[in-house]
């Protein structure tokens, strides 16, 4: 059952997950990135969508210890900042960038794309406006399809995005977009917010130390919110999640838990494959016998409770 967040927000309760470090092996766990930044239109967005990339793509370096093998930041016009833009934002080069990780994504993976910019277009036809042609949300859906080994958070934090969500939305995958139809065109600020949140310590609500996807999400409608309200305007923007899984709140960036050892890596990726079996086994409940069901998901909690016990007894201070 997919859970949209909106109005109301209804957060699933699991263990928060920390993105580890990507190593380019073939152990679960490493950590992938692209950003996507499209037609700025007017000078004054090039700056908007390009520190909201930049804020994103600097925290997945230095803070959540991503290899510049699985970081790709594609723009409109890569001259601007060479040191951080991987190339030209096109059709083909976004296309090229999901087949790049399709190979290199496994079981236990996360995977954060970011897009941001100008959207227009509705439903299937729906698109970030880029140089050249735009790729549609069908389109996405297509390049989405190979990552299903891995847990994918799409951000669509464009104008128009609303639509991205029907179209997206499946098992093992967290679909955000800034608007809830394709009719809210106007700009978006959504985007600027999000990125904060997600890099910052202000959504942290709990305050562990690390910022979930749901954390930023409700951080940036916050803002949003506020930000239009300061301005006497009415709100035009209204952002959505959908979780399929319950992933929104168990995969958190930042955090003391990110590490470079080969040993943790494969732990933690393992530790989210099962954690995936038991968002998989409590959709199923309804349909099944009370006892399998309480006996399948007691095995799976033991081996995630071993899992982390292990993760703890290879950290720093942490006991075997």
């Amino acid at each position: 059952m997919m859970r949209v967040f909106g109005a109301v927000f209804c957060v699933a309760a699991a263990m928060p997950v920390t993105p580890v470090p990507s190593t380019g092996s073939r152990q679960g766990g490493a950590t992938h990135v692209l950003i996507v930044t499209g037609l700025s239109a007017e000078p004054r967005f090039v700056k908007v969508f390009g520190s909201a990339a930049a804020s994103i793509y600097d925290a997945a370096r230095t803070q959540w210890h991503v290899a510049d093998s699985d970081l790709v930041y594609l723009a409109e016009d890569p001259a601007l900042d060479a040191k951080r833009m991987s190339g030209k934002a096109t059709r083909e080069s976004v296309g090229n960038a999901f087949a790049t990780l399709a190979r290199r994504t496994h079981p236990g993976d996360v995977v954060l794309i970011f897009l941001l910019g100008h959207g227009s277009g509705e439903m299937a036809g729906s698109s970030v406006n880029l140089p050249g042609p735009d790729p549609t949300s069908a389109d996405y859906a297509q390049w989405l399809a190979p990552l299903s080994r891995a847990s994918v958070i799409f951000v669509n934090a464009s104008s128009a995005s609303g639509d991205f969500v029907a179209l997206l939305a499946a098992p093992n995958r967290v679909i955000v977009t800034a608007t809830k139809t394709a009719v809210e065109r106007n700009e978006s600020i959504f985007g600027g917010y999000f990125a904060t949140g997600l890099t910052g310590q202000a959504a942290d609500a709990n305050k562990d130390g690390r910022v979930s996807v749901v954390e930023a999400f409700n951080y940036a409608r916050t803002e949003v919110a506020r930000a239009y309200e300061s301005s006497n305007r009415m709100l035009t923007e209204h952002a959505v999640l959908a979780d399929t899984s319950g992933m929104a709140s168990r995969i958190a960036f930042g955090g003391e838990s990110a590490s470079a050892d080969p040993r943790v890596i494969a732990l933690v990726g393992e530790r989210r494959v099962l954690e995936g079996q038991v968002d998989s086994l409590r959709r199923m409940k309804a349909t099944m016998d009370s006892t399998m069901y309480e006996s399948q998901l007691e095995r799976l909690l033991l081996q995630i409770a071993a899992k982390t016990a292990a993760i703890r007894g290879l950290q720093p201070g942490g006991k075997p």
